[in-house]
């Protein structure tokens, strides 16, 4: 029962009318038609339907297998939708991903993580994690070489998101990652990441919100300045990264 509630919850939640066409202008200035797309913790999918909406290609990743038929039945019969039931991180191989029935969008690999959140994030105090399931690992490197270089990456994966990007060699055009207060450590290793791999500059959505915290896009200093100093009052959001343009690019 607790399954079936909480997967109703996040139906509700990330497929309520309206919603779509909120995402699709979100993401229209980084998404254009023929653009490839990952979406690692794709859920049920909600954004890699704006992604579609938009004309992208999209890999769509859900390492839940509660979840990947609902995915695949939602998003998966779309023109140029791939969903693939496997998890991101450093390695390829398998992995234990601990499993909330009840809030099946906080199931994840972080297992620190999932140990310290419900002490140091009030909204997750009452978050339980019942059951694990071995789910099959991949890494950024090897759906670049099988796929190509996504245009944009949204990556959401409950404390997991620097493991992910530490199995990147490359920079991407732009990116976001999920932050969580309580966890903010997590997001520095992130921008750590990014900025070993180009020079960035970075936005911010707080909660489910559908625009920026600024009218102007933050240098690496500035974002780390605003981690240090406000970000924990916000439960959670996304931090988006776009690349600098280096000199070469453009030299004609």
């Amino acid at each position: 029962m607790r399954r079936l509630l909480g997967l109703g919850r996040s139906l509700v939640v990330y497929w309520r009318p309206g919603r779509q066409r909120g995402l699709r202008e979100l993401y229209a200035p980084f998404v254009s038609k023929g653009d490839l797309v990952f979406d690692v913790g794709a859920h049920l999918g909600d954004r890699s339907a704006a992604f579609s909406g938009l004309g992208a290609r999209v890999i769509a990743l859900e390492p839940q297998p509660d979840l990947v038929p609902w995915l695949r039945r939602l998003v998966g019969r779309r023109p140029g939708v791939t969903v693939l039931p496997v998890a991101v991180g450093r390695e390829a191989g398998m992995a234990r991903l601990a499993v909330s029935d009840a809030n099946p969008t906080l199931s994840t690999l972080a297992d620190a993580w999932r140990e310290t959140i419900v002490e140091t994030n009030r909204t997750f105090q009452s978050v339980r994690w019942e059951r694990s399931a071995e789910v099959p690992v991949t890494t950024m490197d090897m759906l670049i070489e099988e796929h190509g270089v996504p245009r944009f990456c949204k990556i959401d994966v409950e404390g997991h998101e620097a493991e992910v990007l530490a199995g990147l060699s490359q920079p991407l055009d732009a990116l976001s990652v999920e932050f969580v207060a309580g966890s903010l450590d997590v997001t520095r290793a992130c921008i750590d990441r990014l900025e070993s791999l180009g020079q960035y500059e970075y936005n911010a959505i707080t909660g489910e919100g559908r625009s920026f915290a600024w009218d102007r896009w933050q240098s690496v200093d500035d974002v780390r300045t605003w981690l240090d100093n406000a970000a924990e009052m916000f439960s959670s959001g996304d931090l988006y990264a776009r690349r600098l343009p280096m000199p070469e690019d453009s030299i004609e």
